[in-house]
Protein backbone atom coordinates (compact mmCIF):
# COMPACT_ATOMS: atom_id res chain seq x y z
CA UNK A 1 0.00 0.00 0.00
CA UNK A 2 0.96 3.58 -0.60
CA UNK A 3 -0.06 6.54 2.08
CA UNK A 4 -0.04 10.06 0.52
CA UNK A 5 1.15 12.09 2.99
CA UNK A 6 2.61 15.47 3.96
CA UNK A 7 4.63 16.10 7.67
CA UNK A 8 2.76 17.18 10.41
CA UNK A 9 -1.02 17.57 8.56
CA UNK A 10 -3.61 14.88 9.17
CA UNK A 11 -2.03 12.10 7.16
CA UNK A 12 0.07 11.75 10.43
CA UNK A 13 -2.43 9.87 11.75
CA UNK A 14 -3.19 7.10 8.95
CA UNK A 15 0.68 6.58 9.34
CA UNK A 16 0.19 6.20 12.94
CA UNK A 17 -2.20 3.58 12.25
CA UNK A 18 0.08 1.50 9.80
CA UNK A 19 2.90 1.68 12.04
CA UNK A 20 0.26 0.55 15.18
CA UNK A 21 -0.80 -2.11 12.86
CA UNK A 22 2.77 -3.57 11.71
CA UNK A 23 1.25 -3.16 8.17
CA UNK A 24 4.42 -1.94 5.57
CA UNK A 25 3.52 1.28 3.60
CA UNK A 26 4.76 2.45 1.26
CA UNK A 27 5.10 6.54 1.88
CA UNK A 28 4.44 9.13 -1.33
CA UNK A 29 5.32 13.00 -0.05
CA UNK A 30 3.03 15.56 -1.56
CA UNK A 31 3.28 19.05 -1.17
CA UNK A 32 -0.44 20.40 -0.73
CA UNK A 33 0.36 23.78 -1.53
CA UNK A 34 1.68 23.46 -5.06
CA UNK A 35 0.22 19.84 -5.27
CA UNK A 36 3.64 18.30 -6.75
CA UNK A 37 4.47 14.73 -5.59
CA UNK A 38 8.26 14.10 -4.49
CA UNK A 39 9.90 12.89 -7.22
CA UNK A 40 7.89 14.69 -9.75
CA UNK A 41 4.01 14.17 -10.87
CA UNK A 42 0.97 16.60 -10.25
CA UNK A 43 -0.57 15.09 -7.11
CA UNK A 44 -4.42 16.00 -8.56
CA UNK A 45 -4.29 13.78 -11.17
CA UNK A 46 -4.18 11.04 -8.58
CA UNK A 47 -6.74 12.38 -6.31
CA UNK A 48 -8.77 15.33 -7.52
CA UNK A 49 -9.55 16.73 -4.17
CA UNK A 50 -5.93 17.58 -3.89
CA UNK A 51 -5.10 17.18 -0.62
CA UNK A 52 -3.99 14.36 1.74
CA UNK A 53 -4.59 11.94 3.39
CA UNK A 54 -4.96 9.33 0.66
CA UNK A 55 -4.10 5.92 0.16
CA UNK A 56 -3.47 3.55 -2.83
CA UNK A 57 -4.53 -0.01 -1.81
CA UNK A 58 -2.89 -2.91 -3.02
CA UNK A 59 -5.47 -4.02 -5.56
CA UNK A 60 -4.37 -0.40 -7.09
CA UNK A 61 -7.38 1.26 -6.16
CA UNK A 62 -7.71 4.23 -3.32
CA UNK A 63 -8.98 5.25 -0.57
CA UNK A 64 -9.83 8.74 0.89
CA UNK A 65 -10.47 10.19 4.12
CA UNK A 66 -8.80 9.62 7.12
CA UNK A 67 -11.67 8.52 9.19
CA UNK A 68 -12.48 5.69 6.70
CA UNK A 69 -8.66 5.39 6.12
CA UNK A 70 -8.14 4.28 10.04
CA UNK A 71 -10.66 2.36 10.08
CA UNK A 72 -9.59 0.46 7.27
CA UNK A 73 -6.11 -0.49 8.52
CA UNK A 74 -8.03 -1.13 11.74
CA UNK A 75 -10.19 -4.21 10.66
CA UNK A 76 -7.33 -5.26 8.40
CA UNK A 77 -5.30 -6.28 11.53
CA UNK A 78 -8.36 -7.03 13.91
CA UNK A 79 -5.91 -7.96 16.53
CA UNK A 80 -4.10 -5.01 17.16
CA UNK A 81 -7.11 -3.88 18.62
CA UNK A 82 -7.15 -0.22 17.05
CA UNK A 83 -10.87 -0.52 16.54
CA UNK A 84 -13.55 -2.16 18.26
CA UNK A 85 -15.64 -4.69 15.95
CA UNK A 86 -17.84 -3.32 13.39
CA UNK A 87 -21.38 -4.08 14.80
CA UNK A 88 -20.79 -3.57 18.55
CA UNK A 89 -21.50 -0.82 20.93
CA UNK A 90 -17.75 0.36 21.06
CA UNK A 91 -17.35 1.04 17.38
CA UNK A 92 -20.02 3.24 17.54
CA UNK A 93 -18.62 5.54 19.93
CA UNK A 94 -15.07 4.74 18.43
CA UNK A 95 -16.99 6.51 15.44
CA UNK A 96 -18.42 9.14 17.21
CA UNK A 97 -14.99 10.50 18.42
CA UNK A 98 -13.64 10.52 14.75
CA UNK A 99 -16.65 12.27 13.51
CA UNK A 100 -16.34 14.65 16.85
CA UNK A 101 -12.78 14.56 16.07
CA UNK A 102 -13.05 15.55 12.17
CA UNK A 103 -15.50 18.22 12.39
CA UNK A 104 -15.30 20.24 15.59
CA UNK A 105 -10.78 19.50 16.09
CA UNK A 106 -9.54 19.00 12.73
CA UNK A 107 -11.65 21.73 10.94
CA UNK A 108 -12.18 23.96 13.95
CA UNK A 109 -8.57 24.76 13.25
CA UNK A 110 -8.38 25.52 9.31
CA UNK A 111 -9.08 29.40 9.83
CA UNK A 112 -6.11 29.44 11.86
CA UNK A 113 -3.71 28.44 9.17
CA UNK A 114 -5.37 30.54 6.40
CA UNK A 115 -2.94 33.66 6.06
CA UNK A 116 -6.07 35.81 4.70
CA UNK A 117 -8.18 34.96 8.26
CA UNK A 118 -8.62 38.12 10.34
CA UNK A 119 -6.84 38.38 13.87
CA UNK A 120 -10.19 39.04 15.44
CA UNK A 121 -11.57 36.16 13.85
CA UNK A 122 -8.80 33.72 15.12
CA UNK A 123 -9.31 34.80 18.82
CA UNK A 124 -12.79 33.64 17.95
CA UNK A 125 -11.74 30.52 16.45
CA UNK A 126 -9.23 29.45 19.55
CA UNK A 127 -11.99 30.38 22.14
CA UNK A 128 -13.90 27.70 20.32
CA UNK A 129 -11.36 25.26 20.30
CA UNK A 130 -10.40 25.73 23.86
CA UNK A 131 -14.12 24.65 24.96
CA UNK A 132 -13.75 21.59 22.72
CA UNK A 133 -10.65 20.69 24.62
CA UNK A 134 -12.09 21.48 27.74
CA UNK A 135 -14.45 18.63 26.31
CA UNK A 136 -11.78 15.68 25.73
CA UNK A 137 -10.31 16.96 28.92
CA UNK A 138 -13.21 15.87 31.01
CA UNK A 139 -13.59 12.70 28.92
CA UNK A 140 -10.24 11.67 29.15
CA UNK A 141 -10.01 12.49 33.20
CA UNK A 142 -9.14 8.63 34.39
CA UNK A 143 -8.31 7.32 31.62
CA UNK A 144 -5.54 6.33 29.20
CA UNK A 145 -7.08 6.86 25.90
CA UNK A 146 -9.95 8.09 24.96
CA UNK A 147 -11.97 4.54 24.52
CA UNK A 148 -10.27 3.81 28.11
CA UNK A 149 -7.49 1.20 28.71
CA UNK A 150 -7.09 0.45 24.70
CA UNK A 151 -5.15 2.78 22.20
CA UNK A 152 -7.27 3.12 19.22
CA UNK A 153 -7.18 4.79 16.10
CA UNK A 154 -9.05 7.82 17.70
CA UNK A 155 -6.06 8.23 19.64
CA UNK A 156 -3.57 8.73 16.79
CA UNK A 157 -6.04 11.36 15.23
CA UNK A 158 -6.55 13.09 18.70
CA UNK A 159 -2.67 13.18 19.11
CA UNK A 160 -1.97 14.57 15.54
CA UNK A 161 -4.34 17.69 15.84
CA UNK A 162 -2.86 18.13 19.18
CA UNK A 163 0.36 18.35 17.99
CA UNK A 164 -1.27 21.90 15.58
CA UNK A 165 -1.40 23.69 18.75
CA UNK A 166 2.19 24.76 18.36
CA UNK A 167 1.94 26.03 15.18
CA UNK A 168 -1.22 28.32 15.96
CA UNK A 169 0.14 29.96 19.15
CA UNK A 170 -2.19 27.61 21.33
CA UNK A 171 -0.94 26.47 24.82
CA UNK A 172 -1.65 23.36 25.61
CA UNK A 173 -0.32 23.22 29.10
CA UNK A 174 -3.10 25.19 29.89
CA UNK A 175 -4.99 21.64 29.84
CA UNK A 176 -2.92 19.13 31.78
CA UNK A 177 -4.69 16.52 31.02
CA UNK A 178 -4.46 16.71 27.45
CA UNK A 179 -0.93 17.81 27.74
CA UNK A 180 0.06 14.89 29.36
CA UNK A 181 -1.80 12.75 27.20
CA UNK A 182 -0.06 13.70 24.26
CA UNK A 183 3.13 12.92 25.48
CA UNK A 184 2.09 9.25 26.67
CA UNK A 185 1.00 8.72 23.12
CA UNK A 186 4.52 10.57 21.55
CA UNK A 187 6.34 8.09 23.64
CA UNK A 188 4.81 5.09 21.76
CA UNK A 189 6.89 2.79 19.21
CA UNK A 190 4.76 3.27 16.59
CA UNK A 191 4.51 6.42 16.83
CA UNK A 192 7.86 7.33 17.33
CA UNK A 193 8.25 5.60 14.20
CA UNK A 194 5.91 7.58 12.21
CA UNK A 195 7.35 11.17 13.23
CA UNK A 196 10.60 9.60 12.35
CA UNK A 197 9.69 8.78 9.20
CA UNK A 198 8.10 12.08 8.85
CA UNK A 199 11.21 13.99 9.57
CA UNK A 200 8.94 15.19 12.54
CA UNK A 201 11.74 14.64 15.51
CA UNK A 202 14.74 16.51 16.65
Amino acid sequence: MKLFYAPGVCSLSPHIAFHEAGIPVELQKVDTKTKAMEGGGDYREINPKGYVPFVQLDDGSYLGEGPAIVQYIADLKPESKLAPANGTMERYHLQEWLGFLNSEIHKGFSPLFKPTTPDEYKVTVKEQLAGRFDYISTQLKGKQWLMGDTFTVADGYLFTLLGWTRWTGIDLTKWPVLNDYSARVAARPAVQAALKAEGLLK
